[in-house]
């Protein structure tokens, strides 16, 4: 018996191993060029930005491809008429439309190819406030939630964006600069290359629904996670959080493209399903449009999370940095020429305290590491945000 047991095994085995080929997916050439519809019709003081592009190649260098010169026009089912205007290619945009949230809106697209798009009607969500952006620091780092409730129990669905911003610093600090030709002290009030701030905005989309709870209340919603190690929250970190409410139709789109944007993992995971819209063209309704056009007001709220307030992590560069003492640029004795004349003038390297001779006082050379460790500015701004704190 266990010989037919050990055959059974054997053979299972070989079935399986012979059953793994590598597969290489084709991608393919061709472009449907169909139309992108990117944002929503702001039925409050905010601006309403839509932004139309076209699809491209994944192979294509060119990853982005700018609806030009199109008529977009928001329109209620009163015939009222709302002209966007072309901020910059492909985004159109106008401010405070401040709309009748009773009426339904639309929006009306004519490309400058004369074909003609339309969204369905749809009702104004007012978006109840944010009550709350709350954090709690675990064991390997920190998670942020949205908190928001709606008395009436009219929203039940909604969808959050935020846009991270952090204070962080530079490996080595540079007091010193290069004009082309000498090594001069840096002015650390116009030429901080040390401190910066960076921002990012979220790319994942978060939804979240009441609809199953007798209240309307969304409590400690995910938004994301912070690792202890990031330099996020090395010294100061910032969130912005946008709230949006959704009709239960907007609702499954956004977590239909969710599923079938990020849930891809493995064939137990939710597989592509056809993504319908509520975009058509007038005069081939068989046509795709990627996108939907919600109608609703925003809420936002900020937190700022200072260092101070977490436990003390160790935060992990994300370049690679020597030892400045490793790098020396010095006279060469026999040339009398500087090697930081090559390596500081034509900014491959940036300078950091000088070196001095056995006498103390002449310099001789400087320290030196590269932009990535000791300039700041190559992945942020040294210009500090006006909402920092």
């Amino acid at each position: 018996m266990k010989a037919y047991k050990y055959t059974y095994l054997i053979l299972l085995t070989f079935i399986v191993m012979s059953c793994k080929q590598s597969f290489k997916p084709e991608v393919t050439t061709i472009n449907s060029n169909l139309l992108v519809v990117e944002g929503m019709i702001n039925a409050g003081a905010d601006s309403t930005i839509i932004k139309l592009s076209r699809t491209v190649i994944i192979a294509n260098k060119n990853t982005a491809k700018p609806e030009i010169g199109a008529t977009v026009v928001v329109e209620s089912d009163a015939n009222e008429k709302y002209p966007l205007i072309e901020e910059l290619p492909g985004k159109y945009a106008k401010l405070a439309l401040n709309l009748n949230s009773n009426k339904k809106y639309r929006l009306s697209i004519k490309t400058k190819g004369g074909v003609s798009y339309l969204s369905d009607f749809v009702e104004a969500k007012i978006t109840p406030p944010i009550d709350s952006v709350s954090w709690a620091a675990k064991n390997d780092g920190v998670q942020l939630y949205a908190n928001t409730h709606d008395a009436t129990n009219n929203t039940r669905y909604y969808r959050w964006e935020y846009v991270e911003t952090w204070l962080f610093h530079a490996e080595y600090e540079s007091r010193y600069i290069s004009d082309g030709k000498k090594i001069l002290d840096r002015d650390m009030n116009t030429q901080n290359i040390y401190t910066c701030w960076q921002s990012y905005k979220s790319s994942s989309i978060i939804l979240g629904s009441s609809s199953k709870l007798e209240n309307d209340v969304m409590y400690l919603s995910p938004l994301t996670f912070i690792p202890s190690t990031s330099e996020k929250i090395e010294e100061k970190y910032s969130i912005l959080v946008k709230q949006y409410a959704l009709t239960k139709e907007a609702f499954g789109f956004w977590e239909k493209l969710k599923k079938n944007t990020e849930s891809l993992g493995s064939i137990f995971d939710a597989q592509p399903s056809q993504l319908t819209g509520n975009i058509h063209n007038v005069n081939d309704p068989a046509e795709p449009v990627i996108g939907y056009i919600s109608v609703g007001t925003t809420q936002q709220k900020r937190i700022f999370i200072p260092k101070d307030k977490l436990p003390k992590w160790t935060t992990i560069y994300p370049y690679e940095c020597t030892t400045p003492t490793d790098t020396v640029w010095v006279t060469e004795p026999k040339t009398g020429s500087k090697l930081e004349d090559m390596l500081f003038h034509s900014f491959i390297l940036v300078p950091l305290d000088p070196l001095y001779a056995k006498n103390g006082t002449t310099i001789i050379g400087h320290y030196g590491t590269t932009k990535q460790c000791g300039d700041c500015t190559i992945r942020g701004t040294n210009k500090k945000p006006d909402f920092w704190q």
